[in-house]
């Protein structure tokens, strides 16, 4: 038993080790298994593989078993935020990160520094929000504006909330985040690379249900699958023939 567990802890501060040579200096942890024995467990679980290509949205629920799968990393962002990322999307991100940054070097309005806003969001949390919205809104607003726990693509730890920094100022806020087309332009270039698609590109609602977000990407684990969706011009529904 201590033997597996310094192993474990052995693996774990290899990953610390790669992240920070990788260029991101947000990250502050990455949560482990109690024990050895449990992440044997689970991984020996049907269906606890993770599969980055899987479809998570208002038609397609989250699959049994893909939180207790999840290798979570945990950082803390720009304005005290905490956020938890799938570990190897976090990797990819950080790599995306500091290529977009340096592309984005001599920026007229100032440096600009790219920041995670959101990640993962446990389906218990998803709950809580429906909870909290339903006493204060009502079930009609809920039903309009908030995605059914275990159907939203947070819930899969791949799907990453974007916002930055510009000369040391936060742009968070989504109606301030639109108001920068060319520092968008720059990061979305860049994702097929690193294996990311953007999630919700401009006159795709009617096949994601959402209107264009250029602040939320997805990770694949694939560049050339990444580049073939951008290339193609076509969402993640219609590439895995799963459309309406």
């Amino acid at each position: 038993m201590k033997m597996r567990r310094l192993l474990v802890l052995l693996l774990a501060a290899a990953v610390v080790c790669a992240l920070v040579l990788s260029g991101c200096s947000k990250q502050s942890s990455s949560e482990e298994p109690a024990d050895a024995e449990t992440e044997t467990e689970a991984e020996s679980n049907e269906g606890s593989v993770i599969d980055y290509m899987v479809l998570v949205n208002a038609d397609n629920v989250l699959p049994d078993g893909w939180e207790e799968a999840l290798d979570i990393t945990t950082i803390t962002n720009s304005v005290g935020d905490e956020v938890m990322v799938e570990s190897k999307a976090y990797e990819a991100y950080c790599a995306l990160k500091e290529a977009v940054e340096k592309d984005l070097e001599g920026y007229d309005k100032g440096e600009v520094r790219l920041e995670l806003d959101s990640a993962y969001r446990s389906v218990a949390a998803q709950q809580k929000i429906v909870d909290d919205f339903t006493e204060k809104y009502g079930e009609d607003y809920v039903k309009k504006y908030v995605a059914v726990p275990g159907f939203s693509e947070h819930h899969t730890g791949l799907a990453l909330d974007l916002y930055f920094t510009v000369d040391g100022k936060d742009v968070y806020e989504n109606e301030d985040l639109v108001q920068y087309p060319d520092i968008w332009d720059a990061v979305h270039a860049r994702l097929p690379e690193f294996g990311f698609i953007l999630r919700f590109p401009e006159d795709g609602e009617a096949i994601t249900g959402y209107a264009y977000e250029p602040w939320h990407i997805r990770y694949l684990d694939s560049p050339e699958i990444a580049k073939e969706i951008t290339d193609k011009g076509i969402t993640l529904e219609e590439y895995l023939g799963k459309t309406k």
